[in-house]
């Protein structure tokens, strides 16, 4: 399958899923959330279909971690970043239905302060490949990312796969993060 057409089964996939499914899977994440590692997290806010809630963000505000979350440019590039002081400091994104933090601005190197980075996907696959929305704010962003930083993508288990079309300018992740089976390392080693 094209990227489009993975974009477009997954979508509609995604919009089938009951309330109490993605309520259940925000639960999974954000216990998840309590075991990963790192002082500074880019995170998300998810919206629309998107798994998890802002309770992922609390649990890592509860720990003591810095939260950073992106700013949509107003043109197309690496996204922006503003630290995350809970729910109240979330107010409306340039997107539609989407949430950023109301504080100030940090530029796209703020990135690099990052040891962990969650990562909105809709899936991934064995070798890291991520699929994204194709807007590629992402794909220009992660190069500012600290060598060695952990680059987590966000999906449901079903929407981990064998094999997706890459190109070369995807940033490939280190590992994926689902609500049923926690963090799991990109590549899979055969085993």
């Amino acid at each position: 399958m094209s990227k489009a057409e993975w974009r477009s089964r997954i979508t509609a996939e995604r919009r089938s899923q009951v309330t109490e499914q993605r309520a259940r899977e925000a639960v999974a994440l954000a216990a998840s959330a309590a075991r990963l590692p790192g002082e500074v997290v880019c995170a998300y806010v998810p919206f629309g279909t998107e798994p998890g809630s802002t309770s992922l963000l609390d649990q890592l505000l509860d720990q003591g971690k810095r939260v950073l979350l992106p700013i949509v440019p107003d043109e197309p590039g690496p996204l922006g970043w503003a630290v995350y002081e809970g729910s109240s400091s979330l107010g409306p994104g340039r997107l539609r239905g989407l949430l950023e933090p109301t504080g100030r601005r940090l530029g796209p190197d703020t990135l690099r302060t990052a040891d962990l980075v969650l990562i909105p996907a809709l899936a991934v696959d064995d070798e890291g490949v991520r699929l994204g929305r194709g807007a590629g704010y992402y794909d220009r962003s992660l190069s500012f990312a600290a060598p060695g930083a952990a680059l987590i993508a966000v999906v449901r288990d079903a929407e981990l796969v064998r094999e997706l079309p890459s190109e070369p300018h995807d940033v490939r992740m280190t590992g994926v993060l689902t609500p049923d089976q926690g963090v799991s390392p990109r590549p899979v080693v055969p085993g």
